[in-house]
């Protein structure tokens, strides 16, 4: 039997809280544009892919050469203000993702975000050691909730689908994992309703448990 077991992370708002800086690189990169955008237009799109927020936000002044630019300036920004400011894991990941890796599970970053922003992140976090592999905006064609992404994860961690647990803070990434066949573990620090396996305010409330017995349940019903 196969023992190899993976964890799939979502990073922003499971493995960081990344919704302030988000939200002042879009406000200083739209008003450059001319552009505003309201806060809840902002948090209904956190955690899609830019090529499919911007043009609802830009309506018909959406060309791909304007889309591209914006969100090219859009994301510097978030990241310097990451290197400039910092950024730090929340509360319960530093300890999981350092307990999942002594008890040798393979780890990956399943994210909407571009590459170059996971790595600035993981770089801020001094954890690039800690995972097998980054499956970002650039490696997929489709956002959450497709599974491609989470797919595409399980495949180079060289684990089967149904071995794989994903950690998510949004629905359409619960959903995905849900349609990739993998088990899931919801972060809701802002009390929303996630569909998933098991929910949780924080991963400080996880039981040590937790994993292996979402991968016991989903072995359970499969035989």
């Amino acid at each position: 039997m196969d023992e190899r077991r993976a964890v799939l992370w979502d990073m922003d708002g499971t493995l960081i809280d990344s919704e302030e800086l988000h939200w002042r690189s879009w406000q200083e990169t739209l008003a450059r544009e001319g552009v505003s955008i309201s806060r809840e237009q902002f948090l209904s799109s956190f955690g899609q892919r830019n090529d499919s927020i911007l043009p609802r936000w830009l309506g018909a002044a959406a060309t791909p050469e304007r889309v591209e630019r914006i969100a090219s300036a859009k994301e510097d920004l978030y990241r310097n203000l990451i290197r400039r400011n910092g950024v730090s894991p929340l509360p319960g990941v530093a300890d999981w993702v350092r307990r999942l890796h002594q008890g040798g599970w393979l780890q990956v970053i399943a994210s909407a975000a571009p590459r170059a922003n996971i790595m600035t992140v993981l770089e801020a976090l001094s954890a690039t050691h800690i995972f097998q592999g980054i499956v970002s905006a650039e490696d997929v064609h489709h956002g959450k909730p497709d599974p491609e992404v989470y797919l595409v994860a399980a495949a180079r961690a060289g684990v089967a689908p149904d071995r794989c647990i994903v950690v998510e803070d949004a629905v359409a990434g619960v959903q995905g994992a849900h349609n990739a066949g993998m088990k899931s573990i919801g972060v809701s620090r802002d009390g929303k309703h996630l569909p998933a396996d098991v929910v949780v305010s924080s991963l400080e409330l996880l039981k040590p448990s937790t994993f292996e017995a979402l991968l016991d349940s989903a072995a359970a019903r499969t035989t």
